[in-house]
């Protein structure tokens, strides 16, 4: 069984108090896009995730073992080989399409499960993965684990600026912690997200850490992104567009300056289905 494994960009990330749980308190509007590492599932003689190029703990190996907890699956050992496209660490959720890609793979895989128990299972992983879990357009509340889907978009294009350098997701959000000016529960109830597009509380934090992302922003501004913005935690910059060729053109454009780019478009849930179809 083969899946995609969208990336995800912050079409906004408005970050509130932290919670008793040491996680803070988020209002953002995800969008999945057609970014993505590939995922492809075998039966094997016990589970194991394989992603060349990346070291560690994987966070799609949990995902796996979480669903056979949780669901008693005791079929058949699972090997997982991720063909990895998305850059690590960058701010595009990719760890997190990873291990929401799995647990698809496993509910397809066993027959059991369904969306419901997928998203409970997202929620203990990591702050992005239920948002993960249908991909498409979604309202994410709490600390990323409480989603509300969204009606897929107008097609629209995307500009990615990779960096070669990477950013700890927990590093960005101590530095904004020092740095203070985040906003109050109180301020963060009221918000529209939808209306805040262009909008990122973690960029300064992103910034002060890694001054190239100050280069990149330029560079997206430049090649006439509307807006251009740091995504998630960073370093990677993205830049909206609301013509898909636009955002083609606009990366080609930045290659032929020596400048890595690359463009995309959002992922549509209507032409995915369901979380474990």
């Amino acid at each position: 069984m083969r899946e995609d494994a969208p990336a995800k960009i912050n079409l906004c990330l408005l970050i509130g108090p932290t919670r008793a749980d040491g996680r803070h308190e988020l209002l953002s509007v995800m969008q999945s896009i057609s970014l993505r590492d590939e995922l492809e599932m075998r039966d094997a003689e016990r589970d194991e995730v394989i992603c060349p190029g990346v070291e560690g703990p994987n966070l799609a190996e949990r995902a796996l073992a979480a669903f056979r907890a949780a669901t008693g699956w005791d079929g058949p050992g699972q090997r997982i080989e991720i063909r990895k496209r998305i850059p690590v660490a960058a701010g595009l959720g990719g760890g997190s399409a990873d291990a929401a890609a799995a647990l698809r793979l496993a509910c397809r895989r066993s027959g059991l499960g369904d969306r419901g128990l997928l998203l409970e299972l997202a929620a203990a992983l990591g702050a992005d993965v239920a948002g993960q879990i249908a991909p498409g357009r979604v309202l994410a509340r709490g600390a990323g684990e409480l989603v509300e889907e969204l009606p897929d978009p107008e097609p629209f294009g995307v500009l990615v600026l990779p960096s070669a350098a990477q950013l700890s997701t927990a590093a960005v959000y101590a530095q904004a912690d020092q740095l203070g000016g985040l906003r109050g529960a109180a301020e963060l109830e009221r918000l529209d997200a939808l209306a805040a597009t262009g909008v990122n509380d973690l960029a300064r934090a992103a910034r002060s850490l890694e001054p190239s992302i100050d280069d990149a922003l330029a560079a997206a501004a430049a090649a006439g992104a509307r807006p251009a913005m740091v995504c998630g935690s960073g370093p990677t910059v993205i830049g909206l567009f609301e013509e898909p060729a636009a955002a083609v053109r606009a990366a080609e454009r930045l290659a032929r300056e020596g400048i890595r780019a690359l463009a995309a478009g959002p992922v549509m849930r209507a032409a995915r289905g369901t979380a474990c179809d």
